[in-house]
């Protein structure tokens, strides 16, 4: 699945080029106009699964009194977490131009060896969940070395592995086998909510890390001297999260408890998936290690000429990967509390489809984490609302396949509308 096709970038806006190298901030209209233009020439990224996510919410609300709920709300964030780190592990190939079909059964391994090792040998939990994560780790690292020095096709490889994995975690479980997970830490992973005050605190730290992290961007392309983005635009993001976030963490304090029981609060998931897209998106944006794999996936033997280890930048990529899917397994064991050998075979695709639908290129070189998280959550608000009106699971399947052969048109659509090809 590997493509070293030339990335083309559309035309830079002439206002945009003029700051080039001038260390002038450009105004607000000024890169509103740059931003429209690359859309029109292709470069959409997350813009149509925003659009759809905000559709199929309208939908839904209008179809079922069920799906606005604030108890249905912090189901469909539990019920999506899985998912969305799974999408997110996937980017890391996906912008190379790879592909890990075994993401989801090297997490469902991890999880039985981990499950195992507690349960029958008696060994604590925290060194069984690092092992589990060795597994990860291991994994990632025998599919790079197939992949990025022998060169096999990664589809090739992690095809072979999805297979052997399955037979794999029979072994581990046993047949028929089932392992409760009964470790409380963990369990409150996809069960457990922050108090009231912690759902505020944690969007204080939010706001704290996204003002520190903007300015710091500002300072260093000041110091480079190149064009900043405008000082309005940072300013209109802080406050969007800071309303958007508010929003979200008053609707989730309230109670959403059927009992005496109060049940409210952020559910914990929610800060743990966004402490991994926080420190993902830091690598890939702001590291040279996230700057290769960017060019890698652009043009691999351009980066390779360029100096660029491109057989240790796919090692990389895939060991994140492999030990991200194990992240992504424990959320899924602890959200239904139990291991079988069956975890993680059906989710891979999922995970990819998430990460296509979000705008990550499956030619490569193109996309961020957040798109990933965003398009997960388009398959979990499609699962999610069609299971409130009792449709049959086969639509549901359905209607995923339809809008992940949409994205991919688009995604195709928007590269040859990049380089010029009319249709």
């Amino acid at each position: 699945m590997s493509s070293n096709a030339t990335r083309t970038e559309a035309a830079p806006d002439p206002v945009t080029s003029d700051l080039i190298g001038s260390g002038v901030e450009g105004g607000l209209m000024d890169q509103v106009r740059a931003w429209m233009q690359r859309v029109r020439g292709g470069d959409m990224g997350a813009l149509p699964a925003v659009g759809g996510l905000l559709v199929l919410a309208v939908l839904f609300s209008t179809l079922s009194p069920f799906f606005l709920t604030e108890r249905n709300f912090a189901n469909l964030l539990n019920q999506a977490a899985t998912l969305v780190v799974l999408g997110m592990a996937l980017v890391f190939v996906l912008l190379l131009g790879e592909i890990d079909l075994s993401a989801g059964v090297t997490g469902g391994v991890g999880m039985a060896l981990f499950v195992v090792l507690t349960a029958q040998f008696g060994i604590p939990w925290p060194l069984a969940l690092l092992i589990g994560f060795a597994f990860g780790f291991l994994t990632g690292a025998f599919i790079g070395f197939f992949v990025a020095r022998v060169g096999i096709p990664s589809f090739v490889v992690t095809l072979g592995l999805f297979l052997g994995f399955q037979g794999l975690a029979l072994t581990v479980i046993g047949p028929g086998g089932l392992y409760r997970v009964e470790v409380p830490e963990l369990l409150a992973l996809q069960n457990g909510n922050l108090p009231v005050w912690g759902g505020w605190a944690m969007l204080v730290v939010m706001l704290l890390i996204s003002a520190a992290t903007s300015f710091w961007d500002r300072n260093r392309r000041t110091r480079a001297g190149v064009p900043n983005r405008a000082l309005s635009l940072v300013w209109i993001k802080l406050a969007a999260i800071a309303v958007i976030g508010g929003v979200v963490v008053y609707v989730l304090n309230q109670n959403r408890g059927q009992s005496v029981v109060a049940v409210e609060g952020v559910p914990i998931i929610v800060p743990v998936v966004l402490t991994i897209l926080w420190i993902g998106t830091l690598v890939l944006d702001r590291t040279k290690f996230g700057r290769y794999i960017y060019a890698i996936g652009g043009n691999a033997e351009a980066a390779r000429r360029s100096g660029v280890k491109v057989r240790w930048v796919k090692w990389w990529a895939f060991v994140i990967c492999s030990s991200l899917a194990v992240a992504s397994a424990l959320l899924a064991v602890t959200r239904v509390g139990s291991v079988d050998a069956t975890v993680g075979r059906d989710i891979v695709l999922s995970g990819v489809a998430a990460a296509v639908v979000g705008g990550v290129s499956l030619f490569g070189g193109r996309g961020r984490l957040v798109h990933a998280a965003i398009g997960a959550l388009v398959i979990a608000v499609i699962t999610n609302g069609l299971g409130l009106l009792n449709l049959p699971a086969g639509v549901n399947l359905l209607v995923t396949g339809g809008v992940l052969i949409l994205a991919a048109t688009v995604d195709a659509l928007s590269r040859l509308r990049a380089g010029g090809i009319r249709i």
